[in-house]
């Protein structure tokens, strides 16, 4: 797998770009979800952290597919880059303009990011040479996302605490400043020729979603992966809630947010490795796996809330992630096979924005549940019901896996 990075120069670029990048975005998550639970003593505003880390992906995805698809994806990248180094500078403005201003900033740099997971995800087919070194680079950018998640979390809660949440906020802004140089030297195309003379200069929003929906309905197994996530997000909100988890009901402060925080990124590191490892080549072996992942994700966060102390939870939260990881990746993986490159950017977006939806209401029903009835029954009634889902989810994909088999 790191042999690819060694390899391929452009692969090593965007890499580099999203490592910065995902340790800037958990530094600011761990600073700014201490920084409302104790400004504001409110576990509602505390889920709404997670909330507008998402919500803003689904309203900006229609756009951010069409203009991954129509549009130069390397120019794209570096510009959103830029005006998210930005929008992270808001938050700097905290303490005289008020707690409102960290949501704001934190909805801008959602609503960018948007654009640079399709423009990536479509890409990067185009930057390897072949199937099997696209299985490594979607392993390899899975797992980067889960470590800089566990190592950002961490570092992130201890920075916030020896230097001060602001200085978290202005790491932030110079991690997208060294997002935007990296994605700038990017050589390879990364359109394909007919794609890139097929383009029309003008995105369609609207129009190019309902075209990515339509080679969605003709294909079952693109289908059976958009709903893939879907299933996983029924429980991803209670994320939301790790925070309060460690302050409320294990007495931590920031380091104790960034521990549960950070563990969730180790699991999400191996999670994609092993997930596949044990799908190979066989895309209903991947199916199968999404669904068995999401089930283990729900009975993990389960025991999780059960746990009677803050390492007890820390272990099941890692093992919760370990299978979401496996899910997450999994799932791209497959889109990205399966789906032309004229509609590869709008099919990733359109995943994203059923995803972002889903976690984002779920966040708030999380946090809504939280506030009346605690932290530890929200998490049990998110994990039972993302439970269900999965059953349903490996249930009706069951026929699809089996034709796959017999093809």
């Amino acid at each position: 797998m790191f042999s690819l990075l060694r390899r391929n120069r452009d692969i090593r670029l965007v890499f580099g770009a999203q490592v910065v990048s995902f340790l800037g975005d958990w530094f600011t998550f761990v600073a700014m979800a201490g920084l409302v639970e104790d400004t504001t003593n409110s576990r509602f505003l505390v889920s709404l952290v997670l909330v507008s880390m998402t919500i803003p992906g689904l309203v900006m995805s229609p756009i951010a597919g069409s203009f991954a698809d129509r549009f130069d994806r390397r120019r794209i990248l570096v510009v959103v880059s830029a005006l998210q180094a930005l929008s992270a500078s808001l938050m700097l403005l905290h303490s005289s303009a008020g707690i409102w201003i960290l949501f704001v900033a934190q909805c801008s740099i959602a609503g960018l990011a948007s654009f640079v997971s399709p423009a990536t995800g479509a890409a990067i087919p185009n930057l390897v040479s072949n199937e099997d070194d696209l299985r490594k680079a979607n392993a390899l950018f899975g797992s980067t996302w889960g470590v800089m998640l566990a190592v950002g979390a961490a570092l992130g809660g201890v920075f916030a605490s020896v230097f001060g949440r602001n200085a978290a906020f202005i790491a932030d802004i110079v991690s997208f400043i060294i997002a935007a140089v990296l994605f700038a030297r990017v050589r390879t195309a990364m359109q394909s020729h007919e794609t890139k003379t097929a383009q029309s200069r003008r995105a369609r929003p609207i129009a190019d979603m309902k075209e990515a929906f339509h080679v969605a309905r003709g294909d079952k197994v693109i289908l059976a992966l958009l709903c893939s996530k879907m299933t996983f997000a029924v429980g991803a909100g209670i994320v939301s809630q790790l925070a309060v988890l460690a302050s409320n009901v294990f007495n931590a402060g920031d380091s104790g947010r960034g521990l549960l925080i950070g563990v969730r990124g180790v699991g999400s590191g191996l999670g994609p490795i092993i997930g596949a490892r044990i799908a190979g080549r066989d895309m209903a072996k991947l199916l199968r796996v999404c669904g068995v992942a999401g089930l283990l994700f729900s009975v993990c966060y389960f025991f999780a809330a059960l746990s009677p102390a803050l390492g007890i939870a820390a272990v099941f939260v890692a093992l919760a992630h370990l299978s979401g990881g496996a899910q997450w990746t999994l799932s791209t993986l497959g889109l990205q096979i399966q789906s032309p490159d004229h509609v590869r950017g709008r099919v990733l977006a359109g995943d994203m924005a059923l995803v972002n939806m889903m976690i984002g209401v779920t966040s708030i029903l999380a946090g809504i549940t939280s506030e009346v009835f605690g932290v530890r029954p929200a998490i049990i009634v998110f994990a039972c019901a993302a439970a269900c889902a999965s059953v349903t989810y490996l249930l009706a994909t069951a026929g699809i896996r089996r034709r796959l088999r017999t093809a």
